[in-house]
């Protein structure tokens, strides 16, 4: 049976007892020259973001959308060897030379030479950029995996990305080399990019950002939501961050030279300055199809800001907030300014980190809305926000437990 390794990229992983315990990141094989490559194992990425080791000899069976193993997983993080590859990271977008033709690899496929025992024996290519003549080839057919490569390009890793949610892929990245990290993320949307640096260590954010050319890295920036691209901007040289700043557009630089001003770890420094806002001549109907919007994360969906106009940070009056409970008790017709909650009081942007904490916590609350002295709404503090204040520095990384 040959099972094509980016495919694998997602699949769930169960133990011996039907429990799942993770998901496969990649495949680990060793290069032996001419010989058919030997399948060692698997990257298994378990919760919270650890890639670990999984021995292809305690594989025991490959399905659709789903890998069992039997035994006990070894829980140490992963290290790739120097005699080892991957083959998702490593591999594909390859430059391999086929019948004299130089070809590009976009998949490779593993099979059970014997029991336990795997090896890649098939090679899916293509020619030239616009994957003209794509085939199937015998492993020994395809040379070059050996020879050091410049410019590896990025699309088949990419292809292997398309279903996995922003923050795997941002953890996908952080395991790659420096090299094939930087070319995989400039090959990204800027939108698809923009959405992985937020779920990126600062260092790797850092990195990347410093690799594109300033026009488009002012591009990302504005695709970032206005909070995640001013907490980058704070960890950049000040004169670089000003110069981004000044590439972006007016409509898009003014949140975030906004959420500048504010000290970091206040609700100032932490808040959105994009929640959901609306009139009190707004119905229910209106705000539940507001929040219905798939681009909006589950704690900012939450609830419905109510201001007077403009309805755009900083808005008019602050009148209150409603709840997505209440919105789905209420009738569609009834308006927005006669369901709001009365009981809950907004915070000030000068409000410290352990300040929003125990406001969030006191009330049970997902998010809170942020008022300045004048009244007017200038964006929510989210429970993520203060998550992301609070856990160590490198919680992004994976270094503790």
């Amino acid at each position: 049976m040959k099972i094509f390794v980016a495919r694998l990229a997602g699949v769930s992983v169960f133990d011996p007892a039907g429990d799942q315990i993770g998901r496969i990141r990649d495949v680990v094989v060793g290069l032996r020259g001419p010989l058919r490559p030997a399948v060692h194992g698997m990257v298994v990425e378990v919760q919270p973001r650890r890639r670990v080791f999984l021995p292809i000899t305690r594989v025991r069976g490959i399905e659709a959308g789903a890998v069992v193993f039997t035994g006990r997983l070894n829980l140490r993080r992963f290290e790739k060897r120097s005699a080892e590859t991957l083959v998702i990271g490593e591999m594909l977008d390859r430059t391999v030379t086929v019948g004299g033709e130089r070809m590009t690899v976009f998949d490779l496929a593993m099979e059970e030479a014997r029991p336990s025992a795997w090896e890649i024996t098939k090679v899916a290519v293509y020619r030239g950029r616009r994957r003209r003549d794509p085939r199937i080839v015998a492993w020994e057919e395809a040379s070059g995996f050996d020879e050091l490569q410049k410019d590896q390009g990025a699309a088949g890793l990419i292809a292997a990305f398309e279903s996995m949610r922003a923050a795997d892929i941002a953890s996908a990245l952080h395991e790659l080399p420096g090299k094939r990290r930087i070319e995989v993320a400039r090959a990204l949307d800027d939108d698809r990019l923009a959405d992985v640096l937020e779920e990126l260590p600062p260092r790797d954010q850092i990195g990347i950002l410093g690799t594109l050319e300033p026009a488009r890295a002012a591009d990302v920036l504005e695709e970032m939501d206005p909070d995640d691209a001013a907490d980058l901007l704070n960890d950049l040289p000040a004169d670089q961050a000003a110069h981004l700043l000044a590439l972006m557009e007016p409509g898009e630089a003014a949140p975030v030279r906004r959420l500048l001003t504010y000290p970091q770890d206040t609700a100032g420094g932490m808040m959105t300055s994009e929640p959901v806002i609306l009139p009190p001549s707004a119905t229910v109907a209106e705000a539940l199809a507001h929040i219905r919007q798939k681009d909006l994360s589950p704690s900012v969906a939450a609830q419905v800001y109510v201001t007077r106009p403009p309805n755009e940070t900083p808005t008019g009056a602050y009148l209150g907030v409603s709840h997505f409970q209440r919105l789905l008790r209420d009738p569609p017709s009834t308006l927005l300014g006669s369901a709001l909650d009365p009981s809950i009081d907004p915070i000030r942007p000068g409000f410290t980190l352990p300040e929003v904490a125990q406001y969030l916590a006191s009330y049970n609350l997902v998010a809170a809305p942020v008022v300045d002295e004048l009244g007017r709404l200038v964006g929510a503090v989210t429970v993520d926000d203060v998550l992301d204040h609070m856990l160590p520095a490198d919680w992004r990384e994976g270094a503790h437990p």
